[in-house]
């Protein structure tokens, strides 16, 4: 799995094309967020996102080797979902850690989505200001 992201990540140096395609994955998570665990159909979301089904084929997968739960669904009332509910376990950062957080956001746009600015915000919350 590890060498699978290596790949890929390898294969997408252009910033401006990753920028695009990290904004892309925010707004297909928060998608998919949002519909409760409810299976979305690849075309519908490929053309509410203005890509082809191809390119957020290859999303999906870059995000499933990453290790987000995403679930694939084959045939014709086929599509993607993520499981419903439930809130992540606690997770405790060390300040490098979340500051590599809050500089990945910063390049982002931390204001690039509402999910960002929230994430943006717990991150500066938590860090120490001393």
């Amino acid at each position: 799995m590890e060498q699978a992201a290596a790949d890929l990540a390898a294969a997408s140096r252009d910033s401006h094309l990753a920028l695009r395609r990290v904004e892309r994955q925010q707004a297909l998570m928060e998608r998919l967020h949002a519909a409760r665990g409810a299976r979305l159909r690849l075309a519908a979301l490929a053309h509410e996102l203005r890509v082809s089904a191809r390119t957020l084929t290859r999303d999906v997968e870059r995000l499933r080797i990453s290790g987000v739960p995403i679930r694939t669904h084959r045939g014709r009332g086929g599509g993607v979902s993520i499981p419903a509910g439930g809130a992540l376990a606690p997770i405790a950062f060390d300040l490098p850690e979340a500051a590599a957080l809050m500089s990945s956001l910063a390049v982002l746009g931390p204001s690039v989505s509402d999910s960002a600015t929230s994430a943006m915000h717990k991150l500066a919350a938590a860090v120490p200001s001393r």
